[in-house]
């Protein structure tokens, strides 16, 4: 009896030993493989089991560490359109089948990135624009352009039926993310490779849950305060689960749940940790981290419209953003004019977001030559009562609607501002007030509504800005 129970533990053992790969379900039938860059492909299987990867006249081997973890890197591929198989061969073999090569993008944040295409086929036509995609999931035809949508808890098991990837149209680009969407369209256009576009948001979410407890502590600025928020919360469910899946970079759209907090260095500091964090998880400091400023909302009036805070805690949220782009390999877009009511803080030109987007990665990630900022304040020369505000990017200025330029200010030493005329000449913009003979500071798009008719040859607006801003001398470390 003794020898039987022996044997079948050896049986046991035996099968153990052989126990099947697994892969995450971020590897799926019609993903998209990056290009151009070693190729992470990883899982589980039992301890010192051998796993094969074929792909592509490929053939990677390796075997799987004492705790059943294993990894291999592909040689860096071109782009290809024409669907092929990934081959994972151990105990058992599995097959991904009609996998593309191309450009992978992560894009995440809260509500305003959760922002579901199905949304847009009940949107009213937009005040501004001559576009509106409003049959755009029933256009959707590229089989170019394929998504992966995280939910919650989607990663944090693998279920091996190797589904999360989908060609985007029907149901899967119903539910998916528009912003998303709508740069990995734009993008697939501009570079013609296929593009995978991951979408992994949360709505209502702080920044907090999005990075690690590890880099709260790492922060110079973070490790002595107290956390709130649930730091590490959505990291550890929906990011982390991801890494190293090879990727070009990062889209975040995030932070009107913090604005609502009033928070402005503190997010500043927030974000670097996440960034840091991400591009850590990556292995990658150099991985491009474009985000997405918060568009005009009545953030000071609550929901009886009783004031409740200060109509310019926006606009100096837009600063703790912006001092975010001393970080290398980092840009953001500015959606001031996307907004047609204030009182909805889920503006839909979810399109545009998405457009704008593309064009920050075009010229930064992909080196392309196009206009992809808008006008930002460089100088400011002082004269009596005239002021003359230099800026960046500035070819072509103009007033969008054909207006007298609105949403500049003037103050002079009591710091109380006023209304100023704006002209533009010669690329530049000349204030004036009759109210303030020596202007000594000068604000632009200084309210949580305001949206100015500013812009450049390229079609984008203005950047909010204030010549006192209390953040210029800080550098992130």
């Amino acid at each position: 009896m003794k020898r039987f129970i022996t044997y079948l533990t050896i049986i046991g053992a035996s099968f153990s030993a052989k126990a099947d790969v697994v892969l995450p379900n971020i590897f799926a039938n019609h993903m998209v493989l990056q290009r151009n860059q070693p190729v992470a492909i990883f899982g589980s299987a039992n301890a010192g089991e051998q796993v094969t990867v074929e792909f592509q006249n490929q053939r990677k081997q390796t075997k799987a560490d004492e705790k059943g973890n294993w990894k291999v890197e592909l040689k860096a591929m071109k782009a290809n359109a024409i669907g092929q198989t990934l081959t994972i061969r151990a105990n058992n073999v599995i097959e991904l089948k009609d996998v593309l090569i191309g450009e992978v993008w992560l894009c995440s944040g809260q509500s305003n990135m959760e922002y579901q295409m199905r949304k847009i086929e009940k949107e009213k036509a937009p005040l501004k624009g001559n576009y509106f995609p409003k049959n755009a999931i029933a256009e959707a035809t590229n089989p170019n352009i394929r998504v992966f949508l995280v939910r919650r808890k989607f990663l944090s098991k693998p279920d091996g039926k190797y589904e999360g990837w989908a060609v985007a149209k029907d149901s899967a680009l119903r539910q998916f993310s528009a912003p998303a969407y709508f740069f990995a369209k734009n993008l697939q256009q501009e570079l013609g490779v296929p593009v995978g576009v991951i979408s992994s948001a949360v709505s209502g979410s702080r920044i907090e849950p999005w990075f690690s407890e590890v880099y709260w502590d790492k922060s110079s600025y973070l490790k002595d305060k107290k956390k709130e928020g649930d730091p590490g919360k959505f990291y550890h469910l929906m990011i982390e689960p991801l890494a190293p899946y090879t990727i070009k970079g990062f889209i975040w759209y995030q932070g009107e749940t913090n604005v609502f907090l009033k928070e402005t260095i503190s997010y500043s500091y927030k974000m670097k940790a996440l960034i840091e964090n991400w591009r850590n998880s990556w292995g990658n400091p150099k991985m491009p981290f474009y985000f997405t400023e918060i568009a005009p909302f009545h953030y000071s009036l609550d929901e009886k419209g009783q004031v409740r805070m200060s109509r310019t805690i926006l606009p100096e949220f837009r600063e703790a953003q912006d001092l975010v782009l001393q970080l290398p390999y980092t840009a953001r877009i500015i959606t001031t004019d996307l907004v047609d009511n204030v009182n909805d803080i889920h503006p839909n030109y979810k399109w545009e977001i998405g457009r704008r987007h593309t064009l920050k990665a075009l010229k930064y990630a992909y080196g392309k030559n196009i206009v992809a900022d808008g006008p930002e304040m460089a100088s400011v020369e002082y004269a009596g009562n005239k002021a003359v505000v230099k800026f960046k990017y500035a070819t072509g200025l103009k007033s969008i609607d054909g207006k007298p330029l609105d949403a500049f200010e003037v103050a002079g030493s009591d710091l109380t501002f006023y209304p100023a005329t704006a002209t533009i000449e010669n690329n530049t913009v000349v204030l004036k007030s009759d109210k303030v003979q020596q202007i000594q500071q000068v604000r632009f798009a200084w309210d949580e509504a305001a949206q100015p008719n500013l812009f450049n040859a390229g079609g984008l607006p203005a950047a909010p800005f204030r010549t006192n801003n209390p953040l210029d001398h800080i550098k992130l470390k």
